[in-house]
Order: C-alpha cells, then structure tokens, then sequence
C-alpha cells in the first residue's frame, strides 16, 4: 500500500501539480511518470522496493536518474522474502545495519545503462566492482546470481533485469561475519548461587548448564513440586535444566515391569491413576536425581482403609514415605543392616525417616504391626531407580503410636435361672409343706 501511495504521489508530481515550498527549499529533479523508478515502486518486485524504502535511498535514487541511464538488477520476491538467511535479514533491518543496507542496494545499481548482451566489469553505486558475463549455455550471470529475466522493465532513463538472489558485497559480508564474531565471543557476567523463590520452591531463574553426570544443583526436597495442600495443580512435566537424562522413560519402563512381574498392579495404578507422582518422578530423574522405591504388593495395599486413603492428600503422602532419595539395592540395604544393625534413610515425605534392621535373613522395614519385610528384592534396577517390593504399608512411627487401641471389654456373663411355671412352684410349696422338697432338683 505504502508503494502505491508513494507511486501515486509521483504521478500528481509529475502531471505538473506544484507546491508551496519555501524560498530556501531546494528540490530534487522533477522525473517523469516513465521513469524506470516509478515502474520499480508499481512492479512485481515489491520486496526489494520496501527495501529500498527502509534504507532512505528513494531520494538519493530521484536525483540520479534525473541525470543518468540506472540499471538495476533486481532479485524477485521469493529471493528475498523465503531464499535470504533469516539471521543476515535480521541484521540488514537492525537500525545500527543502515550503512551495510544501503551498500548492498546500491551495490545492484550502476549509474549507466546495460543491456543484457553486453559482458564485462562495472562499478556499482557504492564503489564496488559487478562482472557481468554470458555461458556457454546461453544465460546471463550476473556474479553468482543468475539473470532469470533480462530487460524485465525498460524506460527511457533506464532498465531493470530480474535476478534469481540478492548480490552481497564483500564489506557487507564482512560487517555481518564481524557482528556474529562479536556476539559468540561476549563476556558473560558472574552470577552468585541460584536464588529459590520462596513461594514456589524454584530457582528465579535457569541454573547454568551443567556437566553431564553432576548433581543437581538443589536438593531434591526443594526440587519437589509443591505438594496438593499448597497447589492443587498438578506437578509439571519430565525434563528440567540439565536436559542429560530420560526420566520420563524410565518411570515408564519400572511402571511396565512392575505391571509384568504381577503382584503390583496398585502400586501401578496409584503411581499413574491416583496421583500425579509418575510424571513427578520422572520430572526428578530427568534432572538427575535419583530415587529408590520400597513398592507394596497388591495384598498388602488392600489392607489400607478407606478413611485412611479418603483425606486430601493421603495417597502422596504415603508413597512419599516409600521413597528413598537415594540409590539402594537389595545387596546395599542388607549389607548396611548387617554392618550397623538399624539404619535409617531419608523419605520424600519429610521430616520421617524409614528405619530398616536385619530379620529372619532379609531386610525389615518400620517397627511393631506396622513393619514389613523385603519381599520381592530388585524388582527393576538401572542405575537411577530402583525398586525393592515389599509386604506391608509403611506409617512414620508418630503415627502409628497416636493411633488410639481400642480394647474390646467383654460383658460379664450372667447365667439366668430357668423360670419356673405356675404348676410347678405350686407343687413345690405343697412338698415343701410335708419335707419332701429336697427330692425335687428343680425346686432348689
């Protein structure tokens, strides 16, 4: 739209339309409405114009043509709207860039007229050398840019020839390899230990890219999503800053040999179902923590009432008391309770920890009714995870001794006398009357 108004505005110049200007006002050389400029604006070469526009050289153009033959080499729409590297177009538009816009339009302009059978060298508008030459086939190069339509537009002071790209001169090529140098090799500013938002237990902003294999930069209790009594939202998504594991991949692969080993298809299903702890889980693998899992079997978790699963919560609190953030095997746990007897881990439900002793040959977990046993040892193990089944659902031990024990009394026994009839009392007065009462057991 911008080029037609301006188009139209050069028609109304040109049909003799003059203006008030000022004494001191010096204008440029009136052009006709033939000029090879006004059938550049309203040509189909609409993205080079918009250049020419953005780079203040209409002016500068004006006064040229009025004295000398312009041949412009013109690179179509596609050329520069789809073909340009979107980096150097970004750089060619910057306002700090104008001086390098400005030279590679001009570097498509020679002040002189060309037709396209003539080949040799000439100098552009910014002092910059062309080659114009004819192949053995037959076409027109100019440079490295082919002539896809010669003699596209042709005026009296002057010609256009379609090119097949935009022409680049070497100091343009330059500024640019120079400012994308400049930008690689900036310093980049010192920054202190991440800062944690308070509210929602994350860094401010990203931690710097670490090594692959290092450990994380937070500990994974501030790494945890807030729990449902904070945010009801659901904990984000696998993958975190370090970007070196594939966390989402292995919660799917220890869900699915949870699900083929039998015996752990509601862990399964309050992992995935239940709660949102399978894409939380993998969220923390993918950061590079690591986590092992005590999973109680199905018996165990048809034990759980429903008052015990129905507050809000409960279920995530818990799996978090299943959840060792550290890496054990059975191998490790056994070793550790053979060597100190009691050992007590860390749980993601903080501040209770899980106690584990040696019992019967295997590993015991937790203390008194509520304990269970190591039973189905190394269930899935790679490294990151592992999972250890277990045959009972552990409570922290405050919980278990503020559970109130009800004592059931039982009644005391009252043995009832047989009632006796009428006939019967009757005829025990009558015997008690002559003495013979002891004969009869059910008087007495």
């Amino acid at each position: 739209m911008d080029f037609h108004i301006r188009g139209f505005l050069a028609l109304l110049l040109f049909a003799g339309i003059s203006l008030a200007l000022p004494e001191n006002f010096t204008s440029s050389p009136q052009i006709n409405s033939n000029s090879v400029l006004v059938a550049l604006l309203d040509s189909h070469y609409t993205e080079l114009a918009e250049l020419v526009e953005k780079a203040l050289l209409l002016q500068t153009l004006e006064q040229l043509v009025g004295t000398h033959n312009l041949t412009i080499f013109a690179p179509n729409n596609e050329a520069i709207d789809r073909l340009l590297d979107p980096d150097f177009k970004r750089f060619l538009l910057e306002p700090a860039n104008l001086k390098s816009l400005q030279r590679l339009l001009l570097f498509h302009v020679i002040p002189t007229r060309i037709g396209s059978s003539e080949s040799t060298r000439f100098t552009t508008l910014s002092d910059e050398e062309i080659h114009l030459e004819k192949r053995g086939s037959g076409e027109w190069t100019v440079d490295l840019a082919r002539v896809i339509h010669p003699d596209s537009v042709t005026r009296p002071d002057g010609v256009i020839h379609g090119i097949e790209r935009l022409l680049i001169p070497r100091s343009v090529e330059d500024d640019f390899n120079r400012r994308r140098s400049l930008r690689s090799i900036t310093a980049v500013k010192p920054e202190g230990a991440p800062e944690v938002d308070p509210r929602t237990n994350r860094l401010k902003k990203p931690a710097p890219v670490a090594k692959p294999g290092s450990a994380p930069e937070l500990p994974i209790y501030d790494a945890l999503a807030p729990g449902p009594s904070l945010a009801p939202a659901p904990a984000p998504g696998p993958g975190g800053p370090h970007h070196h594991f594939d966390g989402e991949r292995q919660v799917k692969d220890f869900i699915q040999t949870l699900l083929q080993y039998g015996g752990y298809n509601e862990m399964a299903d309050i992992l995935v179902n239940l709660t949102s702890l399978a894409t939380e889980m993998g969220r923390l693998l993918s950061e590079g923590y690591v986590l092992t899992v005590l999973a109680p079997n199905d018996e165990a978790l048809a034990k759980l009432t429903t008052d015990q699963l129905s507050e809000p919560g409960a279920p995530e609190q818990i799996m978090y008391y299943h959840l060792i953030p550290e890496y054990q095997t059975e191998e490790s746990m056994y070793n550790a309770v053979r060597r100190f007897g009691k050992v007590r881990y860390d749980t993601l439900r903080l501040p209770h920890k899980v106690v584990s002793e040696e019992a019967d040959g295997s590993v015991k977990f937790g203390q008194g009714e509520g304990s269970a046993y190591l039973f189905d040892p190394d269930i899935y193990t790679d490294g990151r995870i592992s999972v250890q089944g277990i045959d009972g659902v552990l409570f922290p031990a405050e919980e278990v001794e503020a559970k109130p024990v009800t004592k059931t009394v039982q009644p005391a026994k009252v043995v009832a006398k047989p009632k006796r009839g009428k006939l019967l009392e009757m005829t025990c007065q009558i015997m008690g009357a002559f003495g013979q009462e002891s004969r009869f057991t059910s008087c007495h």
